[in-house]
C-alpha cells in the first residue's frame, strides 16, 4: 500500500476536485494562454533571532544578486522577473525595510505584509498591522492608495494559521481575522497552500472569495470560485492559492511526494517540478496563475537560490515548461496578480484578453 504525504486526508478530496474542475478546461480558440508567475516570499531578515547587522547582510545578498537574475530571463513581454517580499509587521526595522525598498525601486519586485502572532486581540492586530502599513506608505513610499485615500495591500499569514485555522488554536487567536484584514485595507491573501500543516484548507488549487464567519475559525476553508465577469459576494476577501499536488519522488521514484510550490535549499527547481506546477496552477479563462513561495532571507535558502542559481533555473525551467504547452509566461507582483484577478471578475478584462494596464509594463526592466 502506498502511503500518502502527512495530512493528506485534509486536502486529497480537494485535489481530486481540482482535477475534475480543470478537466474540461480548454484554451479559447485562436488565443494563447498566459502563465502569470509570481514569487511570494515570506521574507524574514530578522528571523531566528538575527541581529540588525545580520538582517542587513541577508538583504545585501538579495541586493547583489536578484536584480541581475531578474533581468537575465525576461518574460514573453520582455519584462524582468518580479519578486514580492512579504515582510513581517512585527519586525518593522526602518533601515532593513528601506534596503529592501531599494531593490523594489529597480523595477524587480514589491513589498507586502506578513505577520506572525499568537493569542492576539482585535486591538493589538489593528495597532501592529495598521501602524506597519502606514509606515510602509508614509516613510518608504510603498504599497498604494485608492481613490478614497485608503492604503491597499496583500497579505501572508505567519505559520500558515490564517483566521485561527491551526487545529490547536495556535499562532493567531482571531476568528474574525478576514474581517480585520479587509477593514485595514487588505485586498488579497497569498498564504496558501500550507500542507502538510493542519492549517491547510479543503479547497485547493483555487482562486476564490472567502466570506468571514467571525464566530468560527478557518472561514476560508471553502469559498466561491472567482469567475470571469461574476461579481464577488459582499464583504469577501480574495484568496490566491499556489499549486498543491503530488508528484513522483525524485529519489524514491515509486513513492509520491508532496508538491506545494516551495523554493528552498532543500526544494530546488527541476523540470519535473515545473511541469507539475503548471498542471496544478489555478486558472481563470486563459489566465493561469502560478504562485511560488519560500523563505528567501534565510542563508540556507538564499545562497542556493541566488549564488547557486536556483532562481535563475526556476525562471528558465518555467519558461521551458510553458513553451512545451504553447503558453506565454508573464511576471507579476502579488499586487498585480490581485489587480488582474479583480479585473477578470469585474469584466474589465475578458477571459481570453489582456488587462488594459499591462501593455505599459511590457518591455519595462
Amino acid at each position: 500500500m502506498i502511503r500518502l504525504p502527512r495530512g493528506a486526508d485534509r486536502w486529497v478530496p480537494g485535489l481530486v476536485g481540482s482535477w475534475l474542475r480543470d478537466s474540461g478546461w480548454r484554451a479559447s480558440p485562436g488565443s494563447q494562454p498566459t502563465v502569470w508567475l509570481h514569487f511570494t516570499d515570506h521574507f524574514e531578515p530578522l528571523g531566528g533571532g538575527a541581529t540588525q547587522a545580520q538582517a542587513l547582510e541577508r538583504v545585501s545578498r538579495w541586493e547583489r544578486h536578484w536584480p541581475r537574475i531578474a533581468q537575465s530571463v525576461p518574460d514573453s513581454f520582455g519584462r524582468s522577473a518580479q519578486f514580492t517580499f512579504f515582510y513581517p509587521a512585527e519586525e518593522d526595522e526602518p533601515e532593513v525595510v528601506e534596503r529592501i525598498a531599494s531593490i523594489v525601486r529597480q523595477g524587480v519586485g514589491d513589498i507586502e505584509v506578513h505577520y506572525h502572532h499568537d493569542q492576539d486581540t482585535d486591538a493589538n492586530f489593528r495597532t501592529v498591522v495598521g501602524t506597519f502599513v502606514r509606515r510602509l506608505r508614509e516613510e518608504h513610499g510603498l504599497l498604494r492608495v485608492n481613490e478614497a485615500g485608503a492604503i491597499e495591500w496583500c497579505f501572508i499569514h505567519g505559520n500558515w494559521a490564517l483566521d485561527n485555522s491551526h487545529p490547536e488554536g495556535r499562532w493567531c487567536g482571531l476568528n474574525n481575522e478576514l474581517t480585520l484584514l479587509r477593514e485595514l485595507g487588505c485586498r488579497a491573501d497569498f498564504t496558501l497552500p500550507s500542507a502538510p500543516s493542519g492549517c491547510q484548507t479543503s479547497l485547493v488549487n483555487a482562486i476564490y472569495w472567502a466570506e468571514d464567519d467571525p464566530t468560527k475559525p478557518k472561514s476560508h476553508d471553502r469559498g466561491t470560485l472567482v469567475r470571469a465577469g461574476v461579481a464577488p459576494p459582499p464583504d469577501a476577501l480574495l484568496m490566491v492559492q499556489g499549486p498543491l499536488t503530488v508528484r513522483q519522488h525524485e529519489r524514491y521514484r515509486v513513492l509520491p511526494t508532496l508538491e506545494v510550490g516551495e523554493l528552498a535549499g532543500y526544494a530546488l527547481p527541476t523540470m519535473a517540478r515545473a511541469r507539475s506546477w503548471l498542471r496544478a496552477a489555478p486558472r481563470i479563462g486563459n489566465h493561469i496563475f502560478l504562485k511560488l513561495f519560500g523563505h528567501g532571507a534565510q542563508e540556507r535558502n538564499g545562497a542556493p537560490l541566488l549564488e547557486g542559481g536556483g532562481l535563475q533555473r526556476c525562471l528558465e525551467m518555467t519558461r521551458t515548461a510553458c513553451e512545451e504547452r504553447g503558453y506565454r509566461v508573464g511576471y507579476l507582483t502579488a499586487w498585480e496578480v490581485t489587480r488582474l484577478i479583480e479585473d477578470l471578475s469585474a469584466g474589465r478584462c475578458a477571459p481570453d484578453g489582456m488587462p488594459e494596464w499591462l501593455p505599459a509594463l511590457a518591455g519595462s526592466r
